[in-house]
């Protein structure tokens, strides 16, 4: 648990005092969607693991 406080901790400091509020903005949804394409792909990979389908 303190890994990931400590992680929102960078997170939140990076932006901060940054110019132009659109910029930080689209930074952040980039860093929302990157997150959400590695679980998706985490996801895909264990579902293949575990259905016992080949490579």
């Amino acid at each position: 648990m303190g890994t990931l406080l400590h992680f929102k901790h960078l997170y939140l400091n990076a932006f901060e005092n940054c110019k132009p509020e659109f910029a930080v903005f689209l930074l952040k949804l980039y860093s929302v969607f990157c997150l959400v394409m590695l679980s998706l792909a985490l996801y895909a990979f264990l579902f293949r693991i575990f259905t016992g389908f080949d490579f």
